[in-house]
């Protein structure tokens, strides 16, 4: 099971998952050229909610579709710091409206 951790430090803001750099996806689409944010719904929160789905379901196509509804559902509600797991996004896919 993946760990992402989301957290603000003295240097600005850092995502991992297991420890590593989470990979923004810029190469599959830009929304947010500065990169991550979360805690509001717009571009920077939706490139990290596109970059975590394409992480773990490892499906670039279906990250695409999902991601403005996990932005929605998940990273705009994130508090400063946060950390969630595989399973953690699992359940937040499962509610999303189909």
């Amino acid at each position: 099971m993946k760990h992402y951790l989301g957290e603000r430090t003295i240097d600005g803001i850092s995502v991992t998952v297991d420890g590593k750099d989470l990979d923004p996806r810029f190469d599959l689409k830009s929304l947010s050229p500065e990169g991550f944010e979360w805690t509001y719904e717009g571009p920077a929160p939706a490139q990290l909610a596109l970059a975590l789905l394409a992480d773990h379901l490892g499906d670039d196509q279906r990250a695409l579709a999902l991601h403005d509804a996990f932005m929605r559902a998940a990273v705009a509600n994130f508090e400063n710091d946060w950390e969630m797991t595989s399973a953690d996004i699992d359940a937040v896919l499962a509610d999303l409206p189909t």
